[in-house]
């Protein structure tokens, strides 16, 4: 199968992307792993949009999956993308048993964002999520934790959720907020472009008072998980509660995994403390074939992701023929000024919730890498005895080569090797995924 633009990922940016190219004429190809489309802050929209726990937010992404169902797509659900070769364009995915490969001139990674590793004493017991993972359920299936729950973190997502559960019926037992002392005031030198990016304070600010009736602890650190066999209690400098569940969040990052295994240039993001790829105004990167929008490229939100998709499909267009420059320039110019009042408040918003050392450099005893089961602490002293990266890391201790290829660990392994060796992240690196991005079986590959 051959097309003219293959796009990875049905979340607010991928869906735009696929909306907008094929009104431009192009025959597109749209692959995500999810059954439907909506990505993760749209997921199952079209099933729970009438959510009430949900809000008004998570219904505004119906009518982007209506327009992205009713466009002519070559739509892919369930399916996995385990290799790209961005040279020839060619794209190997897997959808149940069967794997099949297509060739497109060109490709939009829009593989959206994951949660920050939030590696605390006792966060491999059983109990203890991500926030973004109870959102997840209560989307897909209306289900909540039962039982008493703790959120603990920081963000706009916190708020977020603490809010829904309360809608749904089951609000937290209680708040641990682990933004430090003083970030506020830091963040205030950022304030000039919050007039700007009113609406989302704004509604960062009805959600903090929608649940302002809560119990919380604010400032917290020493954060852990007790219990035996599974969660029994959350403890942290100067308390504790019991609790059956723990959500965790310290915000989002970009999903790199795919740009880094192709090899895309990408550049350290002090601000938002993580690597993302690096791109021109319309997504284009380091690869003349390949384009990153959305979260993927840098953390913006779902409507920061929209207009990311429609220029990157612009850029498409343009660059297989179909948009002439001077047209480019004109259909881009509302798109580029959404996107930067989108993103307007985000150096306010990154400076108030910036992850706290602590929680990037956890305590020795603490899992880092749970693939392979690799303390901090086991980490520290590879790195004492020379390890420079990440990638020298695994010769060491095989942190980065279990089934998630790094996606868990890599922030904090190159977090725990700046520590030891008194440098940056930035100068440590990161990790080299290689391809198959997701297991893939020989089975699989012999059907084929």
């Amino acid at each position: 199968m051959t097309v003219d633009l293959a796009i990875i990922g049905a979340g607010p940016a991928g869906m735009a992307a696929a909306v907008e190219a094929a009104s431009l004429g192009l025959s597109v190809c749209v692959i995500d792993e999810a059954p439907a489309p909506g990505g993760q802050v749209f997921r199952a929209v079209e099933r729970a949009a009438g959510d009430p726990a949900l809000g008004a937010d998570y219904a505004a992404g119906l009518g982007l999956v209506r327009d992205f169902r009713a466009a002519r797509i070559g739509y892919r659900p369930a399916t996995t993308l385990w290799h790209l070769d961005p040279d020839e364009g060619v794209l190997s995915v897997l959808a149940g048993d069967q794997t099949d490969e297509i060739t497109a001139r060109r490709v939009i990674l829009a593989t959206g964002a994951q949660e920050r590793p939030v590696p605390i004493p006792g966060w491999t017991l059983p109990g203890v999520l991500t926030a973004g993972a109870a959102q997840i359920m209560l989307k897909t299936a209306g289900a909540v934790p039962q039982g008493r729950t703790v959120l603990a973190g920081q963000g706009p997502l916190l708020a977020l959720i603490a809010a829904q559960l309360r809608r749904a019926g089951a609000p937290p037992a209680l708040v641990l907020e682990t933004t430090p002392p003083g970030r506020r005031r830091a963040a205030l030198r950022h304030a000039a472009g919050t007039w700007a990016g009113r609406t989302l304070l704004a509604k960062s600010l009805a959600l903090l008072a929608e649940t302002r009736a809560l119990s919380r602890h604010r400032g917290v650190t020493g954060l852990r998980a007790e219990g035996e066999g599974r969660l029994q209690r959350v403890v942290w400098d100067g308390g504790s509660i019991e609790a059956d569940t723990l959500l965790l969040h310290e915000g989002v990052i970009p999903a790199t995994h795919v740009s880094l295994a192709i090899g895309l240039a990408h550049a350290w993001d002090q601000a938002q403390r993580c690597w993302r790829p690096v791109t021109d105004a319309y997504g284009a990167s380091s690869h003349d074939r390949v384009a990153v929008a959305g979260d993927g490229g840098g953390i913006g939100g779902w409507e920061a992701a929209v207009a990311s998709g429609r220029l990157a499909a612009l850029d498409a267009a343009h660059r297989l023929g179909r948009v002439p420059g001077e047209a480019l320039a004109h259909r881009a110019t509302p798109w580029l000024a959404a996107r930067r009042q989108a993103l307007a408040a985000r150096p306010f918003l990154d400076a108030l919730y910036a992850a706290p050392t602590w929680v990037l450099a956890p305590p020795d005893g603490t899992i880092a890498c749970r693939c392979e089961e690799v303390t901090a602490g086991r980490v520290r002293e590879a790195a004492r005895l020379g390890a420079t990266g990440p990638n020298q890391l695994k010769a060491y201790l095989r942190c980065g080569m279990g089934p998630c290829q790094g996606r868990l660990c890599g922030p904090t392994v190159a977090a725990l090797i700046a520590e030891v060796r008194g440098t940056t992240p930035e100068s440590v690196g990161l990790y080299r995924p290689r391809a198959p991005y997701k297991p893939v079986t020989v089975a699989q590959l012999a059907g084929r």
